[in-house]
């Protein structure tokens, strides 16, 4: 066949050989078209995968927080995050769980004192969030920590009540500082006079880091993120302090503040945020002041007592802020179906109830104390555990049922000779061969 004139061979073709041309033809076009836009698009793509490809290569506490856009049917442009701005402050943050190297010494504690220059290696975007506590709670602490750098949020900092708990951290590359506090190391129990001393420093450590001149997002170490706090916290930048509280029905049935003229439960003060403002730091100045005056008054009461000393009226008729204290600062109410108490969590689980994303969840009405604490988040599988903790030989039973049940019915002659053949039975049958066999597995570990 000549190539002289392929186009009058083909209008002689039959219709079914003009057909499979024209698919030809076409597939020709369309794969030439995708080619040339691969070339010429080429230069684009390879400075997305260098970028993505950096990112990758770091460490996963390095990463930048994603602001996910869930639970945010009722953000206003007027209210909307601004994209996060490159700043100079947010790339010298040192990767979290860096470990220091091999042979080296820990810094002398007066290094480990709580100054501006310090807060400020972990300010992001002038915020900077804090928990505290003794060695005791190092597996609390321990959470905290991973849930947050999981979500990103890696400007945090820990404060440390006695040097065993300073000395932990610091050799697992979470950034902590001394609080001069000289704790006991051993759990003090909720309630004891400790227990009220640990209190009056969490006051007096607000009111040390506002005059920085940084936001704080303060957290008792008995709670844990489960998805970052900070675009939320962004969207109430009026807001002189926005607390938890300890409300057991929502006000409110989407991500908005809770109503404060419907909330009559305490505020809980073990997550809030604090801008420094005026008001704010006049406000921990007082508080601070009232509890070094009188031991026997408990952080959280004596806040509300003065938090309460004026409520009212609203700021204006959308944002939920309401005008508090003093009359000029500005507080919002977090709703407690998204920043969950341990009873709107782990008993009514609300935000399911809504078809919400919980922000986090904080182990308040709970029992059996801190151990109470542990078994509840271990339960919804948010607690981290050492290795060692599930890997306790002769302290575990598995039994694998269904290579029992086939064990049991492993031929005919055992279905008829010893199976009963009615559901019921079956199943108390299946039950009873179960328990012995666990029964002895107990008698063989004692």
């Amino acid at each position: 066949m000549g190539w002289g004139n392929p186009f009058k061979e083909v209008a002689n073709s039959k219709p079914l050989f003009l057909a499979i041309y024209a698919t030809v033809i076409f597939g020709i076009l369309v794969s030439s078209f995708y080619v040339l836009s691969a070339v010429f698009s080429s230069s684009g793509s390879f400075s997305s995968v260098t970028l993505s490809t950096s990112a990758a290569s770091g460490t996963y506490a390095g990463r930048l927080p994603l602001d996910r856009p869930s639970n945010d049917s009722h953000i206003k442009e007027a209210d909307a995050v601004p994209e996060p701005t490159s700043q100079p402050q947010s790339k010298l943050l040192k990767p979290i769980w860096e470990v220091p190297p091999p042979g080296s010494k820990i810094p002398h504690l007066k290094s480990f004192k709580l100054t501006k220059e310090l807060v400020q290696q972990r300010v992001k975007n002038n915020v900077v969030v804090v928990t505290f506590g003794n060695f005791a709670f190092m597996d609390f602490i321990l959470t905290w920590v991973k849930h947050l750098t999981d979500l990103g949020v890696d400007n945090l900092l820990v404060g440390a009540m006695d040097t065993k708990l300073l000395e932990a951290l610091y050799w697992k590359g979470i950034p902590v500082f001394d609080m001069g506090s000289h704790m006991s190391t051993i759990d003090v129990g909720w309630g004891s006079p400790t227990f009220h001393k640990m209190g009056r420093e969490k006051v007096i450590l607000i009111d040390s880091i506002l005059p920085f001149g940084f936001e704080l997002l303060m957290c008792d170490t008995d709670m844990v993120w489960l998805k970052d706090p900070l675009p939320y916290l962004a969207r109430f930048p009026e807001a002189d302090v926005l607390t938890s509280t300890d409300q057991v029905a929502p006000t409110v049935f989407d991500d908005r503040l809770d109503v404060w003229q419907q909330t009559g439960a305490a505020y809980n003060i073990g997550i809030f945020h604090w801008r420094p403002t005026d008001s704010s730091k006049k406000l921990a100045k007082e508080w601070k002041e009232m509890l070094l005056a009188d031991e026997t008054i408990w952080d959280q009461n004596g806040f509300n007592e003065i938090i309460r000393r004026q409520l009212g009226p609203s700021v204006d008729e959308d944002s939920g802020l309401v005008y508090a204290y003093d009359g000029n600062l500005k507080l919002g109410l977090l709703p407690v179906s998204i920043f969950c108490s341990g009873h709107t969590y782990f008993i009514q689980a609300i935000y399911e109830q809504l078809k919400l994303e919980p922000y986090a969840v904080h182990t308040t009405f709970q029992y059996a104390g801190t151990e109470g604490k542990r078994h509840r988040l271990r339960e919804a599988k948010v607690f981290y555990d050492p290795p060692e903790y599930y890997d306790s030989p002769g302290l575990y039973q598995f039994s694998d049922f269904t290579a029992l049940y086939n064990n049991l019915v492993v031929s005919k002659k055992d279905v008829h000779q010893s199976f009963p053949s009615d559901s019921f039975s079956q199943f108390t049958y299946f039950i009873q061969k179960a328990m012995s066999n666990f029964s002895g597995t107990l008698w063989f570990m004692s």
